[in-house]
């Protein structure tokens, strides 16, 4: 058949059907790049980040930014955060959601900003560029007011449990309840007996801090943090400076407690054991951006080579001594 017969009837041949698939093809391309981010230039990446990074690599090569679907609300949801301290760049665009009703743990490498999550959350640090959302409430958009009744949301285990030296066990429980509700000293009792019991402390209220071993120090500290009833409880490495042993009675504690009362737990470290132990959902914090998020069962079988070699604990892969 001529061309001229072909443009007659309107059929196509061979070259044109194949113009009109790279058409579609091309097309298809274009509109993902249209919504693709925008690639990672080196003048995008702070000099302290960029000092992590070793001769060849891309800063940001390893973070795919992979969320995996892990079916809860977000309890708390950090939006395209930024936050310096002077020229040294904590968090770079971190984007992050830890899911209501489970135990989430944010791992990474030492020095990479873990805690410094946790402040955001609380409202103790303000990030200079995006959002950190409270079940759904803009923390930094908030009044002084909103700020002291959304913190109520909260309990917190901090590193060393952070008891007052000059109080008992039973006073340091007591305190949040004495300072945050006016409930009598009746009720109060009942709470704080109940929570000491549960993390085996009910024996010791008239212990004070300098008398009790680390473990029981954490505990008590996870008994404070709970006697507000609260939706959210935060844990700042609570197996820093434990034995394996009690690191592992802890994580049991955390779980027990979870399963009893529910809401979102999240647990800072970067203990791989823990991590297996008790996580349900892992977030993968390095040089301020989430590399992978996702159920831990599944970010245990990552083929991501930094997931790999930080879950595992090897010697060998993208993480050095940078």
């Amino acid at each position: 058949m001529s061309d001229e017969r072909r443009e007659e009837d309107g059929s196509e041949g061979p070259e044109q059907a194949l113009d009109a698939r790279d058409w579609e093809e091309t097309r298809g391309r274009a509109e993902q790049e249209e919504h693709a981010p925008p690639p990672v230039t080196h003048e995008d990446v702070p000099d302290n980040i960029l000092d992590q990074t070793r001769e060849g690599e891309e800063p940001y090569q390893w973070h795919s930014g992979r969320t995996r679907e892990h079916g809860s609300e977000d309890a708390v949801e950090f939006i395209d955060v930024k936050k310096s301290f002077g020229r040294n760049t904590i968090l770079n665009g971190l984007n992050l959601g830890l899911p209501d009703g489970q135990i989430s743990m944010i791992l990474g490498p030492s020095g990479t900003g873990k805690s410094v999550c946790i402040k955001h959350m609380v409202g103790l640090l303000y990030p200079d560029e995006g959002d950190v959302l409270v079940h759904g409430e803009s923390v930094p958009g908030m009044a002084d007011d909103e700020l002291f009744e959304m913190r109520k949301k909260f309990g917190v285990l901090f590193q060393d449990g952070a008891l007052f030296g000059s109080m008992n066990v039973y006073d340091n429980t007591a305190f949040p309840l004495r300072q945050h509700t006016d409930k009598g000293e009746d009720e109060i009792r009942d709470i704080v007996m109940r929570r000491l019991g549960e993390v085996g402390l009910g024996g010791a209220v008239d212990k004070m801090p300098n008398e009790l071993s680390g473990g029981m120090r954490k505990r008590a500290g996870f008994a404070r943090a709970l006697v507000l009833d609260p939706d959210i409880v935060l844990f700042d490495e609570p197996d820093s400076g434990l034995d394996p042993v009690r690191t592992a009675l802890l994580c049991e504690l955390i779980m027990e407690v979870h399963e009893e009362n529910g809401g979102a737990y999240c647990v800072i470290t970067h203990d791989i054991m823990s991590a297996r132990r008790v996580a349900d959902y892992i977030a993968i914090l390095w040089k301020g951006r989430i590399v992978e998020s996702g159920p831990a069962s599944e970010l245990f079988n990552s083929d991501n080579q930094f997931v790999r070699q930080f879950l595992s604990g090897e010697a060998q892969g993208p993480l050095g001594m940078e």
